[in-house]
């Protein structure tokens, strides 16, 4: 099953991954205060918005994690920087942005993780956007799961998030990104193809 780009979040652990068929040299990088998806040293030149992005992020004071599939995540930390809380900041940012005005009017999806426990997850696509708290690890994806749903998952650090993930039979695995609490704050990993 092709369900592209898709988070798993909560309530201790998150996970991104990044699934294409159109775009596959991609990889997640250490940059500056980010884990960015961007193209491969050998990816063809490209004129598409939505292949490079900031896919995980925390907040200045490092009590949120924020994961998604492209430039909404940066508004989220923002939002969450100025005190909003997680659905609020969840909500505000994919209204604005909306889905990708790309050929598939993808959805996007975003999870944030917060020091005190708590965990969220959102879709917004053409006919819906979506925010829900969870206490139990939860999927949503950009085609075929694009709801909110609980999911099996059992990572209990950053690396085995993004390694699980990655490994998750749905089709067209390109790369992924893991968060994990610890302590009071967050540990990420990067696992490329």
């Amino acid at each position: 099953m092709y369900v592209g780009r898709f988070v798993v979040v909560g309530p201790d652990v998150a996970a991104y991954r990044v699934s294409s068929r159109s775009f596959p040299n991609r990889e997640v990088r250490e940059r500056e205060s980010a884990l960015t998806v961007g193209p491969t040293a050998d990816a063809e030149e490209m004129d598409n918005p939505y292949v490079e992005y900031n896919c995980v992020r925390t907040t200045e004071d490092g009590a949120q994690a924020v994961l998604g599939n492209g430039s909404h995540v940066d508004p989220i930390v923002e939002k969450l920087d100025l005190g909003y809380p997680a659905r609020d900041a969840l909500v505000s940012a994919l209204f604005a942005l909306d889905f990708e005005k790309d050929d598939y009017d993808t959805p996007r999806v975003a999870g944030v993780l917060d020091d005190a426990g708590d965990a969220s997850v959102g879709i917004v696509r053409r006919n819906a956007l979506l925010v829900e708290a969870v206490d139990e690890p939860t999927i949503v994806a950009t085609y075929e799961k694009d709801a909110p749903e609980a999911f099996a998952f059992d990572a209990t650090d950053a690396a085995g998030a993004a390694a699980d993930a990655y490994d998750l039979e749905f089709e067209h695995a390109v790369c992924a990104a893991g968060v994990a609490r610890d302590g009071d704050g967050f540990d990420t990993a990067i696992h490329n193809g």
